[in-house]
């Protein structure tokens, strides 16, 4: 059983502080070799002077010298988006984690993967944007690209051994948001203070807003059709508001298997990390009895747009999945703004779509172009 040398992008972030929280449960499983962040030099230095990598990278350089002032060793320091790419890219380590939030992540996971390492992708638009190329890259170096979304860790665990010929469905879950059982009338007046108060996960504003739209769903959705190189065809949905059930695996027989567990991200960043092994942990079992009762229900697909607009995308594929992703960036940022109102973050991401050309197999620079063009109509929509 080997340890897995880690270099950790967005170590500050939910994710990043799961991933540590793993890392100091199995030792002798799973060693941070490398770790970056975008701004937060603080708590970069805290988390450095823990685990002590050997290189660490912030991005935003302004920080630099309250990172350095904060540290209690003399870690290599990189800086900016060159800086993420050659820290991905540090001969000593074997995994990348990539738990960056947005587009940031693409190019360091292109690095890795370009250099033989495996990438545990907890950043779901690195394939939202790009899961041809990526996957495509990633068989030609024969590397893992291991999921660590709590959904698609589900899938992946349901999916072993499997023929992909043998799946009839891949089944995601989504808790339903805290607007599950709104009427539709009142949307327009929810607050981002409501839409912030998801009911079962404690994540990210922007990933928070996401799963109340059900636009991370949907991004999920796409994400899932690289990963597991199924048609958008046979990517569900069902809501189930306890957020038990991460996701489920239907066959061609009839027969539904599903991962289960309580909601904590720990369970499938360990997964992602131990593969093809499982390891004791000290995380909290599930008692089913406890929990008393599992509810599932089709979503609204007519009151939540989202998975309808990403389905589309998905299907059409080339640079329209970038288009929606991008676009829903910048509206979700004008409704923590409160500049718009919660409807309008799905207007503008249709408005998008419908206005940008798409092009059937795009190159790494056509879909980043893609996204600034529609990063920018968004903008002067809302100008």
């Amino acid at each position: 059983m080997r340890k897995r040398r880690i270099i950790l992008l967005g170590s500050t972030g939910s994710i990043g502080a799961s991933a540590m929280k793993v890392a100091a449960a199995i030792p002798g499983r799973m060693e941070i070799v490398g770790m970056a962040a975008h701004r937060s030099a603080q708590k970069l230095a805290q988390a450095a002077n823990l685990f002590r990598p050997e290189a660490i990278c912030l991005v935003e350089t302004t920080c630099l010298a309250e990172l350095r002032s904060a540290l209690n060793y003399k870690p290599k320091l990189l800086t900016g988006e060159e800086g993420l790419v050659e820290l991905s890219t540090l001969s000593s380590a074997d995994m990348v984690l990539v738990a960056i939030v947005g587009t940031a992540g693409l190019r360091p996971s292109l690095a890795a993967i370009g250099c033989g390492k495996d990438v545990a992708i907890a950043s779901k638009e690195i394939l939202v944007m790009a899961g041809e190329i990526v996957m495509s890259q990633a068989r030609a170096k024969n590397v893992s690209v291991l999921p660590v979304d709590s959904e698609h860790n589900a899938i992946f665990q349901c999916l072993e051994a499997k023929r992909l010929a043998e799946i009839q469905n891949l089944i995601l879950t989504a808790s339903g948001g805290p607007f599950r059982q709104l009427p539709a009338e009142r949307l327009e007046q929810v607050t981002k203070s409501d839409a912030l108060q998801h009911p079962t996960w404690k994540m990210g504003r922007k990933i928070t807003i996401d799963s109340a739209t059900l636009f991370n769903k949907g991004l999920e959705m796409i994400e899932a059709r690289w990963l597991f190189d199924v048609p958008m065809s046979k990517v569900q949905v069902v809501i189930h508001p306890q957020s038990i059930v991460h996701s489920l695996v239907e066959f061609v027989d009839g027969s539904i298997l599903a991962q289960l567990s309580h909601s904590d991200m720990c369970f499938p960043i360990q997964y992602a990390v131990t593969w093809p092994d499982r390891v004791p942990t000290n995380l909290k079992p599930l008692h089913l009895a406890a929990v008393g009762k599992l509810e599932f229900e089709e979503p609204r697909y007519d009151v939540f747009p989202a998975l309808n607009l990403a389905r589309k995308a998905g299907e059409a594929g080339g640079l329209l999945p970038a288009v929606l992703n991008a676009a829903n960036e910048i509206a979700v940022q004008a409704f923590l703004a409160d500049r718009i109102s919660f409807p309008e973050i799905w207007r503008l991401v249709q408005n998008a779509m419908e206005r940008h050309s798409n092009l059937a197999r795009p190159n790494l620079d056509d879909i980043i172009g893609a996204d600034s063009e529609a990063r920018d109509f968004v903008r002067n929509a809302l100008a």
